[in-house]
């Protein structure tokens, strides 16, 4: 189980605020920066402390490289993603690319790029993750009820 320490207990309870989720547009631009500057080692989410990854997916219609940067949800030898796109009311760009995807890359504290094999959860197994990653991240809670009825995606990343 994931131990939180003050700075992480602290962000946590922050972003149930529904007024941070209007915050995307200062957080995105910043987390790109941070990712330029530093060569990708470190990016908004890994400052306070929370579990991020980067994945790199082909997109599913330019069929480029898409690398995105993520919080994730440590599960076991895994990752949980969740397509909340902060509380918008469409899916994220990035899950619908992993959706179509059986495999990404994925960089996670600073490793090297490592193959991941991507699962989709629906129906009853969904709930149960959905549990699971809301436990993790209650922001996620929050997220959902201004997402206007939207049912996130989530997927789980193992390594191949």
């Amino acid at each position: 189980m994931w131990e939180w320490n003050s700075i992480q207990r602290f962000a946590r309870g922050f972003a149930r605020q529904p007024w941070v989720m209007r915050g995307a547009g200062v957080v995105l631009p910043a987390e790109r920066f941070l990712r330029r500057v530093t060569g990708g080692r470190f990016g908004v989410l890994d400052i306070g402390g929370l579990p991020s990854i980067q994945i790199t997916v082909v997109g599913r219609k330019s069929g480029l490289e898409r690398t995105t940067s993520l919080l994730c949800v440590p599960d076991g030898d895994g990752f949980l993603l969740v397509g909340s796109n902060w509380g918008r009311p469409e899916h994220p760009a990035w899950s619908a690319n992993l959706r179509a995807a059986t495999t990404a890359t994925a960089v996670y504290k600073g490793s090297a790029p490592f193959k991941v094999s991507v699962t989709e959860f629906t129906g009853v197994e969904r709930k149960r993750y959905w549990d699971q990653v809301v436990e993790f991240w209650p922001g996620y809670e929050m997220e959902a009820g201004l997402a206007q009825g939207r049912e996130f995606r989530i997927f789980r990343l193992a390594r191949v």
